[in-house]
């Protein structure tokens, strides 16, 4: 009897210590910006005064200001494209990628021409260094362009780098842009207007802000720069695009 009572007792203070822990962790405050919430999020969950937790996927809530909590989407599936080639494109959830509201100062980036009619720059895993795509208004990563660096805010605080591929040689057209966690070494990204354009000193292109959209085996749509005219001479399968700045509050079809 008397072990039985010692077992309650030890019970009954480990359940008291995890709940003081878990109400000090939900009584401290999250930083203006901050995150606040999200699946395994063991971390302050009050925002300051006048700032609000808002839902941006079920992975990552923010502290916003002045922001009404929104209700948490469905969580993220991961797809592949079907057997025999073609179909759409596959889209891997690992990670979060950009917020649904847009945060001071940045940018989503989206074409505005068919067949990639809205369709916005991100990672193909999302919020990771990966290839550079352009996908779904949902998952749409937000951007700033700095020092000539394209630089993708990722919501854990991690900057993503846009880096072009090196030319090979004269009879290469398309350049593919990828994300890594360092800054391009050469190269330099800038807006002209809402358009997004590259340079470089040893490449001579007829015009900055061509790109290219071209789906690899699986769908996804790769982003190259297009060293070649606009419009003209374009690789097959392929698609010529602008690319431009989009600064409404969230990422519309």
């Amino acid at each position: 009897m008397l072990r039985c009572h010692r077992y309650k007792a030890g019970f009954v203070l480990a359940i008291a210590a995890l709940s003081f822990v878990s109400s000090v962790a939900a009584q401290a405050t999250a930083p203006e910006w901050g995150q606040c919430g999200g699946t395994g999020w063991t971390g302050p969950t009050a925002c300051p005064e006048g700032w609000a937790c808002t839902v941006s996927n079920p992975y990552y809530s923010q502290c916003l200001q002045g922001a009404a909590p929104s209700a948490p989407s469905s969580p993220p599936s991961t797809t592949s494209a079907p057997t025999g080639g073609g179909g759409s494109p596959t889209t891997t959830s690992s990670a979060p990628s950009g917020t649904t509201t847009l945060l001071p100062g940045n940018s989503f980036i989206r074409a505005v021409e068919d067949p990639n009619f809205h369709k916005y720059l991100q990672s193909e895993v999302l919020g990771t260094a990966s290839d550079a795509v352009l996908g779904e208004p949902g998952n749409a990563a937000q951007f700033q362009i700095t020092g000539g660096q394209l630089i993708q805010l990722v919501p854990d605080g991690t900057k993503l780098y846009a880096q072009v591929e090196d030319r090979s040689g004269p009879s290469v057209m398309k350049l593919k842009v990828t994300w890594a966690t360092t800054p391009a070494p050469a190269g330099t990204f800038q807006f002209s207007g809402d358009t997004v354009e590259w340079s470089i000193p040893t490449i001579s292109r007829p015009q900055l802000n061509a790109w290219l959209i071209c789906p690899d085996s699986a769908g996804n749509r790769d982003l190259y720069v297009n060293l070649g005219p606009y419009s003209y001479q374009t690789p097959a399968g392929c698609a010529d695009e602008t690319i431009h700045a989009y600064t409404g509050a969230t990422a519309t079809p």
